[in-house]
């Protein structure tokens, strides 16, 4: 499989080849949406606290004595049934994703990348340079590529300050380096945009 290659003007300079191994694998739904499952309940901040009967100062001192008082006995007055005592099966601290094996991720996002290749949803740049930041510029390599009102995930490699600053303020569209894309950015993109050093990066991670 191979695809078109693009300047910043949109005129077509060439074309690429695509690795099989990456891009014309058959994608496995199941590792996407279990990947996808991971990563969603890894954003979650998970730090809600509270503390047990054993984490609240003070209670060291039996309130009264066991018997002859007419009250129930007490042991503490940092029991769970009074007032400032500890809270029982309260909220702790706690990661709510799950360990993914590396090959099943992997996997993931070569059938994401899979996905997106066969359905005709990548694009390439032979290179991405702006002299300066300016979003307007970015935008308008954006317009030469008809990728205005779509939601574009760009994949460059290398440190390339002015292009990944010139997208922060544009609507719907990402920038990554190639081998810090993760699946659900991938997934979530309509286009992915990679230079052709990113997708020399991507396969050469990934193939």
């Amino acid at each position: 499989m191979n695809v078109k290659v693009y300047n910043q003007s949109g005129q077509e300079v060439g074309t690429v080849d695509l690795k099989p191994e990456v891009f014309e694998i058959e994608p496995n739904e199941a590792v996407v949406h279990q990947y996808v499952v991971n990563y969603l309940a890894r954003q979650r901040q998970g730090n809600a606290s509270t503390k047990e009967r054993g984490d609240v100062s003070g209670g060291g001192r039996k309130p009264w004595r066991q018997k002859g008082t007419g009250r129930a006995r007490a042991g503490t007055t940092r029991s769970p049934l009074w007032r400032g005592g500890g809270t029982v099966f309260g909220p702790h601290t706690r990661s709510y994703g799950s360990n993914m094996p590396r090959k099943m991720r992997r996997l993931a996002i070569r059938s994401v990348l899979a996905d997106k290749a066969q359905s005709e949803r990548i694009r390439v740049l032979d290179e991405l340079k702006l002299g300066e930041i300016k979003t307007k510029t970015m935008a308008g390599v954006m317009a030469s590529l008809e990728l205005n009102d779509r939601k574009c995930l760009i994949l460059d490699e290398g440190r390339n300050e002015n292009a990944q600053l010139s997208c922060r303020n544009l609507a719907g569209v990402k920038y990554c380096r190639a081998v810090l894309a993760n699946g659900y950015d991938l997934l979530d993109a309509d286009i992915v945009v990679f230079t052709k050093a990113g997708l020399e990066k991507v396969q050469e991670v990934y193939g």
